[in-house]
């Protein structure tokens, strides 16, 4: 390591840490020539996941983008914070892993991931996160969607109607 006082390579390491998430080696070392004191900071040099657009275009891998999405989807939905960030943690290992020979992965492979993972946080979330990701062009593809969902999942029916009740149907959420 160059001294940034005289500029001579030989130094030798006073001390040694590593920082809390064990990414970061923080080193003290002292120039054998001058004996000033300096800090140098080592970290792995990562190659950065490459998104593989539908168009054809790359572009880095962005979990902001991801981020805005599900927050989106989940808009006025009851879902803990902390959810949300296990979520999309989830998101980033599972695409690290998918892309971890070739370093690219494809955007409807993040797609697919988010869904699933929605899937099991919240329907309504999922269904929205869907009409957006599936590009949705009429009420019947919404229709198919919550179809496939299951009678477990929908809100409980009228039994003197068949409609969903109206009561619970326009409830806000206080």
């Amino acid at each position: 390591m160059k001294c940034p006082l005289c500029g001579k390579t030989d130094d030798k390491v006073i001390e040694s840490r590593q920082n809390q998430s064990g990414t970061t080696i923080r080193r003290r070392r002292e120039c054998i020539s001058c004996g000033y004191r300096f800090t140098s900071y080592e970290h792995i040099e990562e190659v950065p996941i490459m998104v593989i657009k539908r168009s054809g275009r790359r572009e880095s891998f962005d979990l902001k983008k991801i981020e805005y999405g599900v927050q989106r989807a989940l808009e006025k939905r009851p879902v803990p914070h902390a959810s949300v960030e296990e979520l999309l943690h989830i998101i980033e290992d599972e695409a690290a892993m998918m892309s971890r020979s070739s370093h690219e992965i494809r955007s409807e492979t993040i797609g697919d991931l988010v869904l699933e993972n929605l899937f099991s946080l919240d329907k309504v979330a999922y269904v929205r996160f869907a009409s957006v990701y599936r590009q949705f062009e009429n009420v019947e593809e919404f229709i198919r969607v919550i179809d496939a969902l299951g009678p477990d999942d929908r809100e409980p029916l009228n039994t003197d109607t068949g409609k969903p009740n109206d009561s619970e149907l326009f409830q806000e959420n206080i």
